[in-house]
């Protein structure tokens, strides 16, 4: 121990250098340096986590008995069950609920500590499966609020070239590439959570312990990333300015996220309204649609109270929460009846919306499973056709293809659900959208999606015109990269395309330049027909350009385009792993997709599904298999599946020696569609 007469003979600057070292650092105890892998019960969830799993962490450790307020940290690593946190069999908090590798921080009340020897314990009661990394676990004899704020960081953000302030999201990395821990000043309009601050002004005060971070700023995903290494001691006081380039080009297209929570109104979750709107302008969401259980919510009033109103436009929306499926609906109005959420199928659930001619509805996260209901689980629902066993009206004209917030294992699976249904004849627009009920866990405006429609004013969008647009699909989806497509030089998503001898398909990929693109493919009525490898050596917006050119078909089909590339290493826009999982195997991913277009072969100016076409064979066929079998020689795979679904839905089994037969020796597009059927129809019923 260095006395203080010691400390009175050096300079002034070396005294307070000594002083901090001295009461702030000493303080500091490590009681356990490594990372430990916990799974509170089996099976294992996720196959990254190789080693041997103890069921509950069991540390001791000697300290002193103190009559203050102490502050136990530790790192922590997926964490999506409640894991309880105990120290002498006294509950001090639990691990925060979050899948990234984050600091946590709890307050150990006065007279927890014993003297000599005391016991920490971290242990999960749920039977859930959830592996987890937990440890680097230190006592700090100092309050939690003292432990906080060792250090004050000043953020200014401002827009390249327009110089001006703008919201955004501030991520404190620790040298060890967790994620920090960050408190704002009292009174700011900033919003923090662990390593996060939302700032609606561009600037934000905020506070954390000593220690060298990385500093990223953003402001979702049309905008560069700015970033900078720090390092900062006790008592320190920083200024730091940041610049965000506008790097994707998104001129008439409005960006909206179609399903957003709070914890005000859904009741679960963390964001308050308050801080919601704060999250909104800084990720750029311009036309934010409020989907909050069963309630309808203005986001109006509070937009204008914390000053960012005029980086949106919000929207009116309702999810409608029932026992078979969840269907954000809007748009809706605050005062005026909730629509009535009590339904036993899809027929309820359409007569309560009512009218829907002017509304979107949307089928939301189909794959999942609520209520012990999942609306296209494969015992009643056949992908690859768009039709279920049972006769319910499918009430929505919208479905979500990406989920940010409820991610899928194999990220394919929504949208060959989508065109299986663009197949069978409901012609849907596709969505991206957040989920999002959180502040960081779940990014909002992470899914998202773009609607061809005015934008120039993002506070004064024309809402009947951007619903208008999204209902004809004419719109792109976006999680991490963004891809148009043209067809004949004029045509988009949404539109008919009358053809004459070749159509010539043109795509573009882009992204801002902390993402990169590894494939684009595009498909025709939901089979891959062209597939590019991209190779982008270069951190640019433009991601990839070029143009196919294919036959025109003999009947009419849909063109979607699909880009995809990595998705890890971005702390900064962190992608959640599946809600739900299938597999121990997940590889985050960024994704763009086209709305459909649609090739008009027969020139008659309207969209003729496969389904149109099936079923004009089975009626004229009277029955005969061998027949339908012969006639679908002309057509793709997606009409020979609706033609076997059509016979399913008939009574017929498709697996008498009548249809093997005929099937067998059929047009291998017409083979691969009815197997696809008759492989789902196996499903059926287990």
């Amino acid at each position: 121990m260095i006395s203080p007469a010691i400390i009175r003979h050096l300079s002034p600057i070396l005294a307070i250098l000594l002083f901090f070292t001295i009461t702030g650092y000493s303080q500091k105890q490590m009681l356990d340096n490594a990372l430990h892998h916990l799974r509170n019960a089996d099976p294992i969830e996720w196959l990254e986590f190789t080693s041997h799993p103890e069921k509950q962490l069991v540390l001791k450790f000697t300290a002193n008995r103190s009559p203050a307020t102490q502050t136990l940290s530790l790192r922590q690593y997926d964490v999506k069950q409640n894991w309880q946190v105990l120290i002498n069999d006294r509950d001090i908090g639990n691990l925060v609920v979050d899948e990234k590798d984050l600091m946590a921080y709890f307050s150990i009340p006065a007279g927890t500590l014993r003297e000599g020897e005391n016991i920490l314990v971290i242990k999960c009661s749920s039977t859930v499966p959830d592996d987890i990394r937990v440890g680097e676990i230190s006592l700090d004899s100092r309050s939690p609020d003292d432990v906080f704020t060792e250090a004050s960081l000043e953020v200014s953000v401002f827009e390249t070239g327009t110089n001006t302030l703008i919201p955004a999201r501030i991520t404190v990395l620790t040298d060890k590439r967790s994620i920090g821990n960050v408190v704002s000043t009292i009174g700011e309009k900033v919003v923090v959570r662990s390593g996060y601050a939302y700032t609606g002004t561009g600037k934000a005060s905020l506070q954390l312990p000593a220690g060298r971070y990385t500093i990223y700023a953003g402001r979702g995903f049309e905008y560069g990333i700015d970033s900078m290494q720090i390092e900062l001691e006790p008592g320190d006081r920083v200024q730091k300015t940041f610049r965000l380039k506008r790097e994707v080009e998104t001129a008439g297209w409005v960006c909206s996220d179609t399903h957003i929570h709070t914890v005000t109104h859904s009741h679960h979750g963390d964001a308050t309204e308050e801080e919601r709107v704060i999250t909104l302008a800084g990720e750029g969401i311009e036309l934010p649609v409020m989907t909050d259980h069963n309630i309808y919510v203005d986001l109006n009033a509070t937009a204008r109270a914390a000053g960012v109103r005029s980086y949106f436009t919000p929207v009116t929306g309702d999810e409608l929460t029932t026992k078979v499926g969840h269907f954000n609906v809007f748009r809706t109005t605050v005062g005026t009846p909730v629509i009535d959420h009590n339904a036993e199928n899809w027929n309820d659930i359409a007569e309560n919306i009512g009218d829907a001619g002017t509304k979107v509805v949307i089928l939301n996260h189909a794959q999942d499973i609520h209520n012990d209901f999942r609306p296209f689980d494969p015992s009643r629902h056949l992908s690859s056709a768009g039709t279920s066993k049972d006769d319910w009206k499918f009430p929505a004209n919208a479905m979500e293809v990406i989920n940010s917030g409820s991610q899928q294992t194999d990220y394919m699976q929504l949208y060959r659900d989508w065109f299986g249904m663009l197949n069978r004849g409901y012609f849907l627009t596709p969505v991206g959208s957040s989920d999002s009920h959180d502040v960081s866990r779940f990014t909002v405006g992470q899914g998202r999606t773009y609607i061809q429609a005015n934008d120039e004013n993002p506070g004064n969008i024309n809402v009947d015109q951007a619903i208008k647009s999204f209902r004809e699909g004419r719109v792109m989806v976006s999680a991490g990269l963004l891809t148009k497509i043209t067809v004949n030089n004029t045509f988009g998503p949404g539109d008919i395309v009358l053809i004459k001898a070749k159509v010539q398909v043109s795509v573009e990929v882009a992204g801002p330049s902390w993402v990169r693109a590894e494939r684009v493919s595009l498909y025709a009525n939901g089979k891959k027909i062209h597939e590019e490898k991209i190779d982008q050596l270069k951190k640019q917006p433009l991601k990839w350009k070029s143009s196919w050119t294919i036959e025109a078909p003999k009947q009419d089909i849909f063109l979607v385009a699909i880009a995809e590339g990595p998705g890890e290493g971005m702390p900064w826009w962190p992608i959640a792993k599946p809600y739900q999982r299938t597999s121990g195997e997940w590889t985050p991913k960024v994704i763009g997709s086209t709305g459909a277009v649609w090739i008009d072969a027969d020139n008659n100016g309207k969209r003729d599904s496969a389904y149109d076409y099936a079923k004009a064979i089975v009626d004229s066929s009277k029955g005969d298999v061998s027949r339908i079998v012969k006639k679908l020689d002309p057509y793709d795979g997606a009409v020979a599946a609706q033609a076997a679904a059509l016979l399913w839905k008939s009574g017929l089994d498709l697996n008498t020696h009548e249809v093997l037969d005929a099937v067998r020796n059929a047009e291998p597009e017409t083979k691969a569609g009815f197997e696809r059927v008759i492989t789902e129809i196996g499903l059926i019923g287990k």
